[in-house]
């Protein structure tokens, strides 16, 4: 446990804090799966706050041990954390209230109650995505002591935020044309070609007969920590691995990681609104699929043996041009 605390010690406190909440959260509503037997859609209706206290656990402590690193503007870096607590509260708790109700939280409009706490909700992912814009310009602007890192953290805060982008289709013009077809008082919905709530994937729940715009939402969302937690690896890998040791080798792999990441998460928007579900695909799917990993597997084979070719700097000169 000690040993635990100084590891966390220079991180951002508040978002440390409400991580743990979180985490009581997710075992409350674990909890809650078991003992309620109330269901929406055909699940708990405790199944979506722990979904949503997991997610945003993992997102909220990434934050704390990212904004740290903003060493150029800490004092901004800090409000900015700190106003991600408040909204990611007031956000989260309106799901718990709402599953508390039995109602859904997300789309619902069909009393005057539950859609001003949509509307509220929809107020403050709009808030949320400018907030996290600021901190990807921030990380923009960092001056890049690691650049391996700071090019993951980036690309990371780039791709969560492409992620975040993708949930207005859900109120926008696709969430609200599936919603009136199946005759549904909602403001938008999940799936794309059949109606919310169907046949989904276990825990998940994302739809196994239509297409499902949480997938590319998801995995947008999560690029920050896998971007980061890559550019963490490479570095470490560098030690053992000659061919990883030239600092111009991993921040090619990250670069292209990360444009590799972004086209996946366009190529999942793609399918979703092509009402495909993920487990499904078609050729046209697999063929795109298959073109993205064959660019990225030969971009980063370029980069792995030309960064090997290219001589090194010798320490002198490299002095010499600091």
């Amino acid at each position: 446990m000690t040993r635990t605390l100084r590891l966390v010690s220079g991180w951002h406190r508040p978002l440390v804090v409400f991580s743990a909440a979180l985490t009581g959260l997710a075992v409350f509503s674990a909890a809650g799966m078991l003992i309620d037997e109330r269901t929406l859609d055909g699940a708990s209706v405790w199944l979506k706050p722990f979904k949503f206290a997991l997610s945003f656990m993992v997102y909220s402590l990434t934050l704390a041990w990212l904004l740290p690193m903003l060493s150029r503007t800490p004092e901004l870096a800090r409000k900015t954390g700190t106003a991600i607590v408040g909204l990611s509260t007031v956000g989260v708790g309106l799901i718990v209230v709402q599953a508390a109700r039995g109602r859904h939280s997300h789309f619902n409009i069909s009393t005057p109650q539950d859609a001003a706490v949509f509307g509220v909700m929809g107020t403050l992912v709009t808030v949320l995505a400018v907030v996290t814009t600021v901190i990807a310009v921030l990380a923009l602007r960092q001056q890049a002591n690691d650049r391996v890192t700071t090019a993951g953290l980036r690309f990371g805060l780039l791709v969560c935020l492409l992620g975040m982008m993708v949930a207005y289709y859900m109120v926008g013009g696709t969430g609200r044309g599936e919603a009136a077809a199946a005759g549904s008082l909602a403001a938008g919905a999940h799936s794309v070609g059949v109606p919310d709530g169907g046949p989904g994937m276990p825990i998940l729940g994302w739809s196994t007969t239509g297409g499902d715009m949480r997938v590319p939402h998801a995995v947008g969302l999560h690029a920050l920590q896998v971007m980061p937690v890559l550019a963490f690896l490479l570095t470490a890998l560098s030690r053992r691995l000659p061919l990883l040791a030239p600092e111009r080798v991993r921040l090619g792999l990250v670069w292209i990681a990360g444009l590799g990441y972004a086209g996946l998460v366009v190529l999942l928007t793609w399918q979703a609104r092509r009402a495909q579900p993920l487990i499904y695909p078609d050729s046209l799917t697999l063929t795109a699929l298959a073109a993205l990993v064959g660019a990225v597997v030969v971009a980063a084979g370029l980069v792995v043996a030309f960064g090997r070719r290219q001589p090194l700097v010798p320490a002198a000169v490299g002095k010499g041009l600091s």
